[in-house]
C-alpha cells in the first residue's frame, strides 16, 4: 500500500496529499460515491485521512476528539498496523466527526489487554459539509509506534471502512480473501510502499 512521506510536519487544514478511492465493497459491489483515504507519515506522526461524500451514521456516544469504544458498530474508517514477526497489531478507528478508538492485539481478535486503553497522544480532526459529506484525520505519534510496534519497512497495514449503517457495507483497501467480512486477517495486510510528497527534481 502506498504511504505518502512528507519531509515536514503535516498540518490539518494545510494538507496537500492524494486520496485513494475505494469503489467496491467486500463483495465486489460498486460503492458510489467512493470512499477515499490516505495514509501519510511525517517527521512526527502517522496520519490516516478518510472521507466520504455521503452523510454518516455516527455512534450515539461519538464526540469530536473523544476516545469511544465500539465505533465499528456505526460508520467508521479504520487503520490497521501489523508487525509480521511478532504477530502484534494495532487497530485505530476514526469516526467521521473525529471520535476515535484504538486497541492492541497479540493475535487476530486477541486483545493485549482486556480493558480499554487509549493509545497515547492521538489527535483527531474533522470537517462535515452542509450536504453531510465528511473528511476526518487522525494523527498518531510516530515515536510511540516505533517503540511499541517496531514501525518500519517490515510493517504491514490496511485501511478499511464501514459505511451505510445500520445496513453496513464493508470496504477494504487490501484484498483480505473471501467469506464473510473480517478485517482481522493481518497475514493478508500489505507492505508499505513510501512515496515522497515532494519528489526531488532528479525524479
Amino acid at each position: 500500500m502506498t504511504v505518502i512521506r512528507s519531509a515536514k510536519p503535516l498540518v490539518w487544514g494545510e494538507m496537500d496529499v492524494p486520496l485513494f478511492g475505494l469503489g467496491k465493497d467486500w463483495y465486489g459491489t460498486p460503492v458510489s460515491p467512493q470512499a477515499a483515504f490516505c495514509v501519510a507519515v511525517d517527521t512526527r506522526s502517522v496520519w490516516l485521512i478518510a472521507s466520504h461524500a455521503q452523510p454518516a451514521k455516527l455512534h450515539p456516544a461519538a464526540r469530536p476528539g473523544r476516545f469511544t469504544p465500539e465505533l465499528w458498530k456505526h460508520d467508521v474508517a479504520e487503520l490497521f498496523l501489523h508487525h509480521p514477526t511478532s504477530g502484534r497489531y494495532f487497530e485505530f478507528n476514526l469516526a467521521p466527526n473525529g471520535a476515535w478508538w484504538s486497541c492492541e492485539f497479540i493475535a487476530p481478535r486477541v486483545r493485549a489487554e482486556e480493558g480499554e486503553i487509549a493509545f497515547p497522544e492521538v489527535a483527531t480532526f474533522a470537517e462535515l459539509s452542509p450536504d453531510g459529506g465528511w473528511v476526518a484525520a487522525m494523527s498518531i505519534p510516530r515515536d510511540l509506534l516505533e517503540a511499541r510496534l517496531d514501525l518500519g519497512p517490515e510493517t504491514t497495514l490496511n485501511v478499511t471502512f464501514i459505511l451505510g449503517s445500520p445496513e453496513q457495507r464493508f470496504l477494504t483497501a487490501v484484498d483480505l480473501g473471501g467469506g464473510e467480512p473480517d478485517f482481522h486477517r493481518p497475514n493478508k495486510f500489505s507492505k508499505i510502499h513510501l512515496l515522497d510528497s515532494t519528489p526531488s527534481p532528479s525524479t
